[in-house]
């Protein structure tokens, strides 16, 4: 809740006049609590589960052949009710471990710095901490995700999220119980190290998501704007991890590559591209593409 009663007293406060975004955080939030505007993250969130993957949906129900060549497995057809379960489970998490985790997270939001008040953050000061939590997120993700693939981890929690080998946007926060709850710390690690104010909170938590349902389209579309995010993993570099499944040792890259290629857990990914643009060179109007091709591809790395 702002410390001030009117929009003069803030301007005084300030020593300056507000900014239209600061006239429109105040008219909104001075009259609101902080838990109030930190639960809005739960209603965010349920609009980005629900909302940001509909176009998918409804791309791979319309199965125009303009669009169905940047399906990454094209042989893959969910039913709408098999999308639709996808997302009631999703929905049964959210209502039940998601929302639950945002309520109870609140001290520790407090306890971090996260702030309401005035002045509202510079949009440089909201890029770079933005990057700082994209970055750590990434790296801590990264470890998480191998350990999640050792036998213990896959079979008892992993393996959940694994269900859909060819992913879909209503699947990106498909997963165990324990998988979302161990996720939720690197999404606050940034926020812990860097803190800022509650609307970079906001966005940090509604792009980590956006992102995370792009990166499960299924899709790998030449004109999204992230394919000129150098390191962006992206839908295609994903999709591969879920092909291979339970026995994948590459692509645990999250957001972007650079761990994958220091580690050198990315070599199964690019090797199969390679067979893909051997197998393009030698049948150029033949043979099978994408989803098809992963078959080739696994099973040649298998007996390298």
């Amino acid at each position: 809740m702002l410390p001030y009663a009117t929009l003069d007293e803030a301007a005084a406060a300030l020593g300056r006049n507000l900014t239209v975004a600061e006239t429109l955080w105040f008219n909104y939030s001075a009259n609101k609590s902080d838990y109030y505007l930190f639960c809005h993250n739960i209603l965010f969130l349920f609009l980005i589960f629900s909302v940001v993957p509909l176009p998918l949906f409804f791309i791979s129900l319309w199965r125009s052949a303009g669009i169905d060549k940047y399906k990454i497995q094209p042989k893959v057809k969910l039913s709408p009710s098999e999308v639709f379960k996808c997302y009631k489970d999703v929905l049964f998490m959210f209502f039940f471990v998601v929302g639950p985790l945002q309520l109870v997270s609140y001290p520790s939001i407090k306890m971090i710095g996260i702030r309401t008040g005035l002045p509202l953050p510079s949009g440089w000061e909201i890029f770079l901490q933005l990057l700082v939590y994209f970055m750590v997120e990434d790296y801590t993700n990264y470890w998480i995700h191998r350990f999640l693939h050792n036998k213990w981890g896959y079979e008892k929690i992993h393996k959940v999220h694994h269900e859909y080998t060819a992913p879909i946007g209503f699947a990106a926060p498909y997963a165990h119980w324990a998988e979302i709850l161990i996720l939720g710390i690197p999404s606050f690690l940034g926020p812990a190290m860097v803190p800022g104010h509650m609307v970079t909170f906001w966005l940090w938590i509604a792009l980590r998501q956006i992102e995370a349902i792009e990166t499960h389209s299924g899709y790998d579309f030449p004109w999204i704007p992230t394919k000129y995010i150098p390191f962006y993993g992206g839908a295609d570099y994903h999709d591969y991890h879920h092909y291979v499944g339970g026995q994948s040792h590459s692509n645990f890259a999250s957001v972007f590559t650079y761990c994958d290629f220091i580690y050198g857990t990315d070599k199964g990914y690019r090797f199969q591209k390679k067979v893909l643009l051997k197998l393009k060179e030698g049948v150029e109007n033949g043979g099978e593409q994408n989803g098809g091709s992963y078959h080739f591809a696994t099973q040649d790395l298998k007996s390298d």
